[in-house]
């Protein structure tokens, strides 16, 4: 018997940490979503907290390509989407397909931090969406030639993630036994040690 969605979210939830703001383990990222829009209002809190991310030379470089089920760029979003992704993303109401500028605005020069700064403004789009109560799960198993082709993307983009956006949803509903099981598998982390360092292979004394 499959968990409900209440009893997969609860098994995700990370082990609380002290002076950790909280919305950083209650993120999570499900395959199954509802049938269930996001309001306008809510679309521009996560947009706004990507808006404020950090960026080098304050360059922003990233842009979001937004798909409403039902539209055209939902559609060739989707399309480019392997077909294990395909299986369960076509239940979220957004689909969201990233780029960053791959030269800075203010010289032309190359910048070789665009995609590190799209992933840092699409990480404060995930969690002002948690913090919302709406999930994301980013995937990286799509054609990104096809991306750029279906959109005539400029030749300075690199392509990022497409984050599939939306309210969490029963894992019955996907229909597929290991799809299921994933939703409510336990989460596990690296421990610090083998992540921070002081130098390499040498835990940093935190």
């Amino acid at each position: 018997m499959s968990l409900s969605a209440t009893e997969a979210n609860q098994r995700k939830q990370a082990p609380a940490v002290e002076g950790v703001l909280p919305v950083i383990h209650h993120r999570w990222s499900p395959r199954s979503f509802a049938d269930k829009a996001i309001s306008s209002t809510d679309l521009h809190k996560i947009f706004e907290a990507s808006r404020w991310s950090a960026s080098s030379y304050n360059e922003q470089p990233w842009r979001y390509l937004v798909g409403f089920k039902g539209d055209a760029t939902y559609e060739k979003i989707f399309s480019t989407l392997v077909p294990f992704n395909q299986a369960w993303a076509k239940t979220a109401p957004i689909l969201i397909l990233g780029f960053a500028s791959t030269k800075f605005a203010h010289n032309g020069a190359d910048n070789g931090y665009g995609l590190y700064d799209l992933g840092a403004a699409s990480s404060l789009l995930t969690l002002q969406a948690a913090q919302l109560g709406i999930r994301t799960h980013s995937m990286a198993g799509f054609d990104q030639a096809a991306a750029l082709a279906a959109f005539e993307v400029p030749a300075d983009y690199a392509v990022g993630a497409v984050i599939a956006l939306g309210y969490q949803g029963e894992p019955a509903e996907l229909g597929n036994e290991q799809m299921i099981a994933m939703e409510g598998a336990p989460r596990e982390r690296k421990p610090l040690s083998e992540i921070v360092l002081s130098a390499w292979g040498v835990p940093a004394k935190l």
